[in-house]
């Protein structure tokens, strides 16, 4: 069966009754050219166990399943299954997940899904909750060596940003103290059924083995760098000093003690700011 085929795709969606859903961000891979692309980026073979994440009619699914060992898809929609059962006949190294990735124990499903296997994650990701999956993937500190994934473009590029630069976010700053991560290609509206209004583009984040800053409470620095992209037009003293509910001179104290300009915005601070920046402002004798 060719699910890049629209003609194919509409058939078997009416011989189900299956109708796309905005509320899930459904938009189905109908390039041929695209998934290959994805998997072959995503650099898995048959030493990895992958977990999809929003399968759909399983056109990615496909592709991952001809490398990988052993592929585990996670999807949220009910209505789905029927057609998996049908589109992945042939794939007997895939197994469907139901359920919300956000409210999955990833652990366990490694532990149980993947033993003695490398492992990545390989998807096309719901557009509209993309920084979510992809932070829960990176803070829960799961086995995985990458994660190849297809977002809407401008998340790619605020997600692959330089920390320190304008493009910068505070989701930017836990990306790279996770991760290395790399805008691959973009991919055209026309790619999809229906086309989505956005360019999307395709990003692998290479996970750290060590992490490149070590503050002394990786929590304190996050709730530092989310102080500070929250008021962003404002100096990073000001959005800092609000956004922790701290006095200006303290803060100010801490951003001298940090080698950091005081007159500095929240995205021109690198990551290394960040981390000596939390350990002046929350010392080790306010942490007991």
């Amino acid at each position: 069966m060719n699910l890049t085929d629209i003609s194919t795709v509409r058939d078997l969606c009416e011989r189900h009754g299956f109708s796309l859903s905005k509320s899930f961000g459904q938009n189905f891979i109908v390039n041929p050219g695209v998934c290959p692309k994805i998997v072959e980026a995503s650099g898995i073979d048959e030493t990895f166990g992958v977990i999809e994440i929003g399968p759909g009619i399983g056109v990615l699914t496909k592709e991952i399943a001809k490398r990988a060992k052993k592929v585990v898809a996670i999807e949220v929609d009910e209505r789905l299954p029927a057609i998996l059962d049908e589109t992945l006949a042939e794939c007997p190294n895939v197994r469907l997940v139901m359920g919300d990735v956000l409210k999955t124990d990833l652990a366990a499903l490694i532990r149980e899904e993947f033993p003695g296997l490398r492992v990545a994650v390989c998807a096309n990701l719901p557009y509209y909750i993309t920084s979510p999956i992809v932070m829960k993937l990176l803070e829960e500190k799961l086995p995985i060596e990458s994660i190849t994934v297809m977002v809407q473009h401008e998340a790619a590029q605020r997600l692959c940003a330089e920390p320190g630069t304008r493009e910068a976010g505070a989701v930017t700053y836990a990306v790279h103290y996770y991760a290395k991560p790399q805008l691959l290609f973009t991919v055209k509206p026309g790619s999809f059924f229906p086309p989505p209004k956005v360019t999307s583009a395709v990003i692998r984040l290479e996970l750290h083995r060590e992490r490149p800053v070590a503050p002394r409470d990786e929590a304190a620095m996050f709730r530092t760098v989310r102080a500070a992209f929250g008021q962003r037009r404002k100096t990073a003293v000001n959005s800092v000093s609000a956004g922790l509910g701290m006095p200006k001179d303290r803060v100010a104290a801490a951003f001298a003690a940090a080698g950091i300009d005081p007159a500095a915005r929240a995205e021109r601070i690198p990551l290394s700011g960040y981390a000596a920046l939390s350990d002046a402002l929350f010392p080790e004798t306010d942490q007991k």
